[in-house]
């Protein structure tokens, strides 16, 4: 019998197919951004853990330069796979693949380094955050300080108005969509300019409640009946560089339970509330968007902060 843990482990996706572990691999954007991220960061000789560690991909990563690395999966199917893989690449000996819960694991020695790739946009689903904040109790309590740096460093969550196409073949099905970065949507129209709502610095304590309120100038008229979600995790500060190794998720596209029609100069007032792990339901039921302001009578508003143009401090 599963226990209750392990019951929200397999809805929340911890059990998911080893095949889509396999899709994950043939993410080029992952996969280079994660590398690049995780060789600047691991220094000869370092001592690494990861936390959820799939396939073992990103741990295979870290052996290329650290002594030590131990990866840890809750997944008995991917601990298998994991040791299988690594056995067949170069510097696999140096990973301990660690069948345990990343809620409960603590390595044996303290760490450099603590890779939790566990994200879902706007970090649902997955229990990144959960995970990360149990590990520093667990971490000073044992060892001390200082913590380890963690990867990715930061997050930076972003939400933008749009008109979304739901029609399939002439069935209409308002659905949740993801979307890759880096090709045009033709049925994604963007009513306004994105505006961040949440930064997770995971070197400083971090709250589970993600909740914002805050207002869009609608710059194209249309039918406002979904909201983007973007998130940028910043897996890497390269301070002598003053720049960010970055990796993208896919966008989310949430339906509105209450569709909008919104002119150019109209001013609308969105508010929603999750908790970090929380599934895309919870999310989409706190979500609100109203006219706070028509295109006649709206003021002059400040520039909403641009996720392209955000800088993490």
């Amino acid at each position: 019998m599963l226990n209750e843990r392990e019951i929200e482990s397999c809805y929340l996706g911890q059990f998911i197919p080893v095949h889509y572990h396999h899709n994950m691999l043939m993410d080029q954007n992952r996969m280079h951004s994660f590398k690049s991220a995780i060789f600047h960061a691991v220094k000869p000789g370092a001592k690494v853990l990861e936390l959820g560690g799939g396939t073992g991909v990103l741990s295979f990563f870290a052996a290329q330069q650290a002594d030590k690395v131990y990866c840890v999966e809750f997944n008995p199917d991917m601990v298998r796979e994991a040791r299988r893989f690594l056995a067949m690449n170069p510097n696999g000996h140096k990973v301990e693949v660690v069948h345990a819960d990343a809620f409960d694991y603590l390595p044996p020695e303290p760490v450099d380094i603590v890779i939790c790739e566990m994200i879902h946009v706007g970090m649902l689903r997955e229990k990144q955050v959960a995970v990360i904040e149990a590990f520093k109790q667990r971490y000073l309590a044992r060892f001390g300080g200082p913590l380890p740096l963690f990867m990715p460093e930061a997050v930076i969550m972003a939400v933008q108005p749009l008109q979304q196409e739901y029609d399939f073949e002439g069935f209409h099905a308002p659905i949740v969509q993801f979307q890759p970065t880096n090709v045009i949507a033709p049925g994604s129209v963007e009513l306004a300019q994105p505006a961040v709502y949440s930064i997770l610095d995971f070197s400083a304590p971090v709250d589970s409640l993600i909740a914002w309120e805050g207002q869009f100038l609608i710059e194209k008229g249309g039918c406002l009946n979904a909201l983007r979600f973007i998130t940028k995790n910043v897996l890497s500060i390269i301070e002598s560089r003053g720049t960010t190794i970055d990796w993208l998720n896919h966008y989310m596209m949430l339906p509105l339970a209450r569709p909008l029609e919104v002119q150019a100069g109209d001013v609308v007032q969105v508010s929603f509330a999750y908790r970090a792990g929380g599934s895309i339901p919870s999310l989409e039921a706190s979500i609100r968007a109203d006219l706070a302001v028509p295109a006649q009578a709206a003021p002059v508003l400040q520039e909403p902060l641009r996720v392209h143009d955000a800088a993490f401090a």
